[in-house]
């Protein structure tokens, strides 16, 4: 396991249930595969072939993160999973680079104790991304400022705020702006690097990056059909794009002079396999 490093790189994470949608993802510039079977919910685990195969099919040149569901569900049977697929990936030198699972209906010890034992259990090199659900009162779990303070205290280096209710409002109307960037300026705060998701669009997406995301999260958004859809190469492709202009939005230009360049930060869109 790995706690306290990043793994991932910044940019469009796009969850995915099929190697199908894992090769459009990619080919439309995603920085993140995710694989999520979103027929069973908000961080549906998909099963573990097919896991492996999409895995196999994104290569090592791309991050691939696995959705296990919620934790309540027992730290045991995740971490289980997550090595049957490691397993099934060792001989073709495929990788997961981070799993992550759901704190619904745990309060804030039973988190820190099933999240402290999943990480210890996980594979070498493979990062245990906390989340906390904007919609903290309908999933019946911490509040994301409490559990910012939890994952901080464990040394988690990646922290994933996304929605539980898939049929709700999404992020923005789980919470307002102003809320979410005082998440984001917690979670800064303590070393955190943060992942936003939740229904987001097109603009909502461009949103979360101007609030400091360093991810961004989207399966309805690169779909044809809505979340239960089919994720498409040229809806990636276009929201890679709006994240790029959001970033070069949000990044003052640096005054030029004769005697030498000034190196500009790195775009998080840009991050990403081709």
């Amino acid at each position: 396991m790995t706690l306290g490093a990043w793994s991932l790189p910044g940019g469009l994470l796009v969850s995915v249930r099929s190697v199908e949608e894992a090769a459009a993802a990619r080919s439309g510039g995603a920085s993140i595969i995710d694989v999520k079977e979103p027929s069973r919910g908000p961080l549906g685990r998909a099963d573990a072939e097919v896991a492996a195969a999409i895995a196999l099919r994104v290569g090592s040149t791309t991050a691939c993160t696995l959705a296990c569901g919620e934790l309540a569900e027992g730290w045991q049977a995740i971490a289980s999973h997550v090595h049957r697929i490691h397993g099934l990936l060792a001989a073709a030198r495929g990788r997961l680079s981070a799993v992550k699972a759901g704190p619904a209906g745990m309060d804030e010890a039973e988190w820190l104790t099933a999240f402290t034992a999943l990480a210890g259990a996980l594979p070498s090199g493979v990062e245990l991304v906390a989340v906390a659900y904007a919609d903290w009162q309908t999933a019946a779990s911490p509040a994301p400022l409490r559990l910012i303070a939890a994952a901080a205290a464990v040394g988690a280096a990646t922290l994933l705020i996304d929605t539980f209710d898939k049929q709700g409002p999404g992020l923005f109307g789980a919470a307002p702006v102003p809320e979410v960037a005082s998440w984001l300026e917690a979670a800064r705060s303590a070393g955190i690097r943060v992942a936003l998701a939740g229904r987001l669009d097109a603009r909502e997406c461009g949103t979360a990056l101007a609030l400091g995301a360093v991810i961004v999260g989207v399966r309805t958004a690169a779909c044809a059909g809505g979340r239960m859809g089919s994720v498409e190469e040229r809806k990636v492709a276009a929201l890679v794009g709006t994240l790029a202009e959001a970033w070069r939005e949000s990044v003052p230009v640096p005054p030029r002079n004769n005697h030498h360049e000034v190196d500009g930060s790195q775009n998080p869109a840009q991050s990403r396999a081709g």
